[in-house]
């Protein structure tokens, strides 16, 4: 199989509008990495989940970057080839959903024994999103 080159029709200009939504990338700053920003995450984080995954999520920068982690635990996919696909999923799902810089940092966590699709994932990745959207605009 050949797979041809699509180029979106509506695309005007290779320079995104930094004004109105945010750009479809995933910069060094999104991601989300270290043992102390993980674990403080993980300790003061509200969690929740969906049907494939568990997730943690955490205002915690003023400056509106939101950052993202994506786990694959080894108990349910063992070979590396698989996690780190499932791991392409979630962040290609989250740089294609992205929501608008709050100062968030997410941590999705895979939970699952199977495999799913790429249009699974990015419904699952949207509605955690606006869910944390959700929370984070009402008052705490």
């Amino acid at each position: 199989k050949h797979h041809q080159s699509v180029k979106p029709s509506n695309c005007t200009s290779a320079i995104p509008n930094k004004m109105s939504e945010p750009a479809n990338t995933f910069s060094k700053e999104e991601r989300l990495c270290g043992k102390i920003s993980v674990s403080a995450l993980i300790n003061d984080g509200r969690w929740g989940t969906t049907a494939h995954f568990r997730y943690c999520w955490k205002k915690s920068r003023e400056d509106g970057l939101n950052r993202i982690i994506a786990s694959v635990p080894k108990k349910y996919f063992k070979r590396a080839v698989k996690r780190n696909l499932l791991k392409r999923r979630i962040r290609e799902a989250y740089r294609t959903h992205k929501i608008a810089p709050m100062g968030v940092d997410v941590m999705f966590s895979y939970s699952n024994k199977e495999i799913a699709d790429y249009g699974v994932i990015c419904s699952e990745v949207d509605t955690i999103l606006a869910r944390i959207s959700k929370a984070n605009s009402q008052p705490q």
